[in-house]
């Protein structure tokens, strides 16, 4: 299954109306029992820093470093126009710092 992990603070989290700790225990409870792959889209200026893709990483490899992660371009469109798609460089240097925790980091939309 893929898993979007909308990022990695409760307060991203709550600003979209969901909880952190909820999707943790659901990825830890699906990577027992089947495939699951994850994905993050890169929203500039909400998850985007490389501490936090950093943070992302080494929890999602303490569940198991075989689990893959898709770093994704964000571009606006319907209800978040107000800022620019993600910068192509930043969605690479991201999948850099995952890349130290995790066995398969890929980009996409770039």
């Amino acid at each position: 299954m893929n898993i979007d992990l909308k990022g990695f603070t409760e307060a991203y989290y709550r600003k979209l109306g969901g909880d952190l700790e909820t999707v943790k225990r659901f990825i830890r409870r699906s990577a027992v029992s089947c495939h699951v792959g994850l994905t993050t889209l890169i929203v500039p200026g909400e998850n985007d820093s490389e501490k936090e893709m950093e943070e992302e990483a080494k929890w999602i490899a303490s569940v198991d470093t075989d689990i893959p992660l898709h770093v994704t371009r964000f571009f606006p469109r319907y209800k978040m126009e107000d800022r620019q798609a993600t910068e192509v460089g930043k969605v690479y240097r991201l999948k850099g710092r995952a890349e130290k925790y995790l066995k398969y980091v890929y980009t996409g939309n770039c």
